[in-house]
């Protein structure tokens, strides 16, 4: 089974973009961490630059929270970023998403 990013991931492709996964993981400590603390993939298309959370459905207005109260979010608005969360649920056996744009 394929995870939220991992979907993304193949989406951003199939839409054209160039995505790269910036999300790590810490061995030592066991946790994530996001780009600036609000995503888990960049990716550039043309002339735009895309920071997208990847999530389930049922997670998506936590995330959206966490990235309305991230101290980074404001500057990243400010250059021009993209911001979305991507929230992918299973319906009648096809994968589909709901994206919410934070920009």
């Amino acid at each position: 089974m394929l995870s939220p990013t991992a979907r993304s991931l193949k989406k951003l492709r199939d839409e054209g973009w160039n995505p790269w996964v910036v999300e790590v993981f810490n061995h030592f400590t066991k946790t994530r961490r996001d780009l600036w603390n609000i995503g888990d993939i960049i990716a550039y298309k043309d002339q735009e630059i895309m920071i997208i959370q990847a999530t389930s459905a049922s997670n998506i207005s936590a995330r959206v929270k966490k990235i309305e109260n991230s101290e980074f979010i404001d500057g990243i608005r400010d250059a021009g970023f993209l911001v979305e969360v991507w929230g992918w649920k299973k319906v009648k056996n096809r994968w589909q998403v709901r994206v919410v744009d934070v920009s």
